[in-house]
């Protein structure tokens, strides 16, 4: 992956992390500040997340947060990775995402998902249960309709101004989902979150099953995952320890914290069942030399067949995230 062209396009989900002792303010602004750097650097799409409190990450609004990174970048698309479709009304969505079209046309991208809220408390406060993303495929049905005018679950009524403008759609998966999107005939989107070779098998069901629509005529595969970058294979490794403890900690405490320096956490005491949690969060990311990371990812690009990968990369120290998406981009010829 070294020729002036990547051999797949790159993409950024951005969560919004928050760090310890900051307020989540300055990591929304921090996130608008690094998409006008992720756009200088030629990626492909920037993507917000949604997710309902948490107190390690700001990001609960993601159209209000695209809606300001669009306003803040002048080339990338901008989209959510995504909007967790059974929280919402698709009405309301499809007017979201018409509004973002509008003011930003030909730029914004409709990722949705079939999450609800984590814990019982938030779910209520949505007034969603658990069994609330077995309706996905209604819904997303009902949210496309909006915009093509073809919905008939409320008759006579139209989304404004969603109804004609084209947002491209996408489905955020991890195993059955990846049947929903081969049903709608959209784009998958999907990360080894169970293991790869679960990933593989979702993403050949997704291929085999795929129904040709109005948006997209053929297969079309986004792999997310983490690719951290730095000039030592050392050094890249350590960028994702803040990351990787506030993983563990969220399996083995209940509650997803803020990120803390690197040193601190490989300093700290852990019980065994931290330290257990904190290595297995270690594992399946690509980290490395400029040289060694495109070369992970040229390979796992190789093995998925993917059309595009989404980077979804923190660390506690910006600049040094910051810096790894560059040597990245640069690995790769992007710059």
């Amino acid at each position: 992956m070294t020729s002036a062209t990547p051999p797949t396009r790159l993409s950024v989900l951005d969560r919004s992390r928050t760090r310890r002792g900051e307020e989540p303010a300055q990591a929304l602004r921090d996130t608008v500040a690094f998409a006008r750097e992720i756009d200088r650097l030629g990626y492909h799409r920037f993507w917000v997340s949604e997710h309902h409190g948490v107190p390690g990450v700001a990001g609960s609004a993601p159209t209000v947060l695209a809606a300001a990174v669009a306003a803040a970048t002048t080339r990338i698309r901008v989209g959510t990775g995504g909007v967790m479709l059974p929280n919402h009304r698709p009405m309301v969505v499809a007017e979201q995402f018409g509004v973002l079209a509008a003011l930003f046309p030909g730029r914004i991208d409709m990722g949705l998902g079939r999450s609800v809220g984590f814990t019982d408390g938030v779910r209520r406060a949505l007034g969603r249960e658990k069994d609330a993303a077995d309706d996905f495929g209604a819904q997303l049905a009902e949210l496309l309709g909006y915009f093509d005018g073809s919905q008939r679950v409320h008759r006579d009524v139209h989304a404004r101004p969603a109804e004609g403008l084209h947002v491209p759609a996408f489905v955020l998966a991890t195993g059955a989902g990846a049947d929903l999107a081969a049903d709608a005939g959209l784009p998958l989107v999907i990360a080894a979150a169970r293991g790869e070779d679960r990933m593989l098998g979702a993403i050949d069901r997704y291929r085999t099953r795929f129904r040709p629509s109005a948006q997209t005529a053929e297969p079309y595969v986004v792999v997310s995952g983490t690719v951290a970058v730095a000039e030592t294979e050392e050094r890249a490794c350590e960028l994702l320890v803040p990351e990787a403890w506030a993983g563990a900690y969220s399996r083995t405490h209940g509650e997803f914290p803020p990120l803390d320096p690197a040193a601190e956490i490989l300093a700290r005491a852990m019980s065994a069942r931290e330290r257990a949690a904190f290595e297995q969060s270690l594992k399946g990311h690509i980290a490395g030399t400029p040289e060694q990371a495109a070369a992970e990812l040229a390979a796992l690009v190789a093995r998925t067949g993917a059309d595009e990968f989404l980077v979804v990369t923190s660390t506690y120290d910006r600049a040094e995230l910051l810096d790894s998406y560059r040597l990245l981009a640069e690995a790769v010829g992007q710059v």
